[in-house]
């Protein structure tokens, strides 16, 4: 279970990597003070700190898994429901489902979470308890006790 656990930290962590780089990317291409094309100052401060966000919670997922466990179901969650949020407000009336599922960035984020959520379980139940790891080479010594 201890593997399991790893491999959906792993496979989280890159999603928050990508994530992120693509934050980066956006304000690369459009400066630090850019508003996301007239969104309201807190939305563009909640998208730019992403930047950095979400790196840090990937890294947390191996430096202390279980807060960044917590942290990455609090990051996807909150992002699916501001990014939906969003959605709604420049959406015309019944038209948010349309404007969700034809929004790629909208429909992986939620892909993600589904995935998250999906899988927090395995990921918390695999860690020991000191909430790290142990080495690679003594997981196949515990095995064997």
């Amino acid at each position: 279970m201890q593997r399991v656990s790893f491999v959906i930290r792993i496979i989280w962590s890159a999603c928050l990597l990508v994530g992120g780089l693509n934050h980066a990317r956006i304000l690369f291409e459009h400066g630090l003070l850019w508003d996301y094309g007239g969104v309201h100052p807190s939305s563009a401060i909640y998208w730019s700190s992403l930047t950095i966000l979400d790196p840090l919670v990937a890294a947390l997922l191996f430096v202390r898994p279980k807060a960044g466990i917590i942290a990455t179901i609090t990051l996807i969650v909150t992002n699916v429901i501001h990014n939906l949020y969003i959605t709604t407000k420049s959406a015309s009336a019944g038209d948010l489902f349309s404007s969700a599922t034809s929004n790629f960035f909208i429909v992986s984020q939620i892909g993600f979470m589904l995935l998250v959520l999906g899988t927090a379980r395995f990921a918390w139940s695999g860690l020991v308890s000191t909430g790290r790891l142990p080495p690679r080479n003594s997981i196949g010594k515990q095995r064997a006790r």
